[in-house]
């Protein structure tokens, strides 16, 4: 089987790319943390994705793979050096809120000071994992970070990915205890 083009995500993946998000994160610890409520998960995750998405669809940052199927959201250098309220709706509950601005301030706050470009979420939908694309989709970030002779920096609160992460080049740079275990990784430049 060969593997679907690498592409630039455009407004008209939206659906797609949001749908593939929210069932590959269904079990993720920071999303479930977010999120806790099965009932109401799938309507908050999507809006989350879908706001991410908005911000990040016209800068040329996000890659995906077999329609959708697989996706990398990169954030640029200039957008990741204060919290930005990624994902927050105004619809959220107030405990909803409070939850995604404390994760945010976190991570933010453990990120470096020098400029990077950030792998914030990458997620593969559960009918097409397996095949390679997250890390094909992943590897597209990381050229663009090359060619700006620029590191490239992501969190985890899996602990199954950390290995996965490091077999890719992936470093650990620090750790957040709180709100949820977190690996802090960084990919040097090439």
């Amino acid at each position: 089987m060969t593997t679907p083009e690498i592409t630039l995500a455009t407004p008209a993946n939206r659906d797609a790319v949001v749908g593939t998000l929210v069932a590959a994160f269904v079990k993720d610890p920071i999303l479930r943390h977010l999120f806790p409520d099965d009932a109401t998960y799938p309507r908050h995750a999507a809006t989350f994705f879908g706001h991410l998405f908005d911000k990040r669809v016209h800068q040329s940052s996000i890659w995906t793979i077999g329609e959708g199927a697989s996706v990398a959201v990169w954030e640029p250098p200039a957008a990741v050096h204060t919290p930005t309220d990624a994902g927050l709706a105004p619809d959220y509950p107030a405990d909803v809120l409070a939850r995604v601005r404390g994760y945010d301030e976190a991570v933010h706050a453990a990120l470096p000071a020098y400029p990077f470009w950030y792998l914030g979420v990458l997620g593969t939908h559960p009918d097409s994992a397996g095949r390679g694309w997250g890390r094909a989709v992943m590897r597209a970030g990381l050229d663009r970070a090359a060619a700006d002779g620029l590191p490239a920096i992501l969190e985890t609160s899996n602990p199954g990915n950390v290995e996965l992460y490091r077999r890719a080049g992936w470093e650990e740079m620090g750790y957040l205890a709180e709100p949820v275990p977190t690996w802090v990784m960084q990919q040097p430049p090439r």
